[in-house]
């Protein structure tokens, strides 16, 4: 009879462990989000302790592909759970062609900026169209603008060792976020300043056609574009537009090679710039996990000292991200709205 007690007791004790076991095993799983992701991201998403943060109070693991802002919102979304353009351009898209998200999430924001070197950066400012205010470089747009518009050479400016006409690298406007902003950009400043609408973006359509038309052939992710910009030196690619979360994080996670690099390399400020909004789409209920996760405020904490981007926790240049690029900016004022949607849209038609 003991022995038969004993056998039932042990068979319990059997079926509770096993039964915790599943318990602790479920509430303890890995959720595998996989979505696109914008290539200036991918260090924040491949960050140790950002990984850390959501394994350990989320349970939760972000695999993607890299794709542009654009590109993304047309790609094959077969069991993918997100979508991480830059923009809310990327979204307004998503919406037209698709209809509603589960949800949207805007997560941080970067301005554009412009990337050159500093002999380039000292041509400008003996031309008036760049200004220094407190350590920080600021791009007239109007005159840079007018000069492209006008033909004018490298040479003109007293920079006769560079080929061809002054330009600005972008990413392509039509399928990545960094080129697409630009254009957004270039074509309030052919408008006078103002806001192009669904209305006036077609009488500056023209001209900004042309400017894209001289650049030839253009990088479709924004890592891959800021990689050559450092890489392959002044000639190859004099100026190019990103975003100045770029500078912050390589500076930050790559202290060195930024040593190395600062004296000739350059952030400036357009004048006026554009926000770039970086906003999560969840595509299912499981998808809704990633926002809450990425809004953590340790997350967010790093995602501005580590990779430069301007988070809710944003508060002074002394509170991490990018303490050792001289030209940041504390505060973004001169900002010119992103068109909406209509006149966004027939932007990257017209391009």
């Amino acid at each position: 009879m003991k022995s038969k007690i004993a056998g039932i007791l042990i068979l319990v004790l059997v079926i509770l462990a096993g039964g915790g076991y599943y318990f602790y095993s479920q509430n303890n799983r890995t959720m595998v989000l996989r979505g696109y992701l914008g290539g200036e991201k991918t260090g924040l998403f491949e960050d140790e302790e950002v990984q850390e943060i959501l394994q350990k109070k989320y349970h939760m693991e972000f695999d993607y592909a890299r794709a542009g802002s654009l590109d993304m919102i047309t790609a094959d979304r077969s069991d993918m759970d997100y979508l991480f353009p830059s923009s809310q351009t990327a979204l307004a898209l998503y919406e037209d062609q698709i209809g509603d998200p589960v949800q949207d999430q805007i997560i941080f924001n970067t301005p554009i900026v412009l990337y050159t070197h500093q002999s380039i950066k000292d041509a400008f400012q003996e031309q008036g169209a760049v200004t220094e205010e407190n350590g920080v470089f600021y791009m007239d747009m109007e005159k840079l603008v007018q000069m492209i518009m006008e033909d004018t050479q490298w040479a003109d400016i007293g920079l006769g060792e560079l080929y061809g006409r002054i330009s600005v690298d972008t990413t392509d406007p039509v399928k990545s976020n960094s080129g697409n902003m630009f254009a957004a950009l270039l074509a309030s400043v052919l408008n006078g300043g103002e806001t192009v609408n669904e209305q006036t973006v077609e009488t500056v359509l023209p001209e900004l056609k042309e400017i894209y038309s001289r650049l030839g052939y253009m990088e479709t992710s924004s890592s891959d574009i800021f990689d050559q910009f450092l890489k392959m030196g002044i000639g190859a690619k004099p100026m190019i537009a990103g975003y100045e979360s770029q500078i912050l994080e390589f500076a930050a996670q790559n202290p060195e090679d930024y040593e190395q690099l600062k004296e000739d390399i350059v952030m400036i400020y357009p004048t006026p710039t554009v926000w770039s909004t970086h906003v999560y789409i969840a595509l299912d209920d499981q998808g809704k996990n990633g926002a809450a996760a990425l809004l953590d405020e340790d997350v967010q904490r790093l995602a501005w000292e580590k990779h430069g981007f301007r988070t809710n926790n944003y508060e002074t240049l002394e509170n991490g991200g990018g303490q050792e690029v001289e030209e940041l900016a504390g505060d973004i004022t001169r900002v010119v709205p992103v068109p909406d949607y209509p006149a966004m849209k027939r932007i990257i038609e017209g391009l």
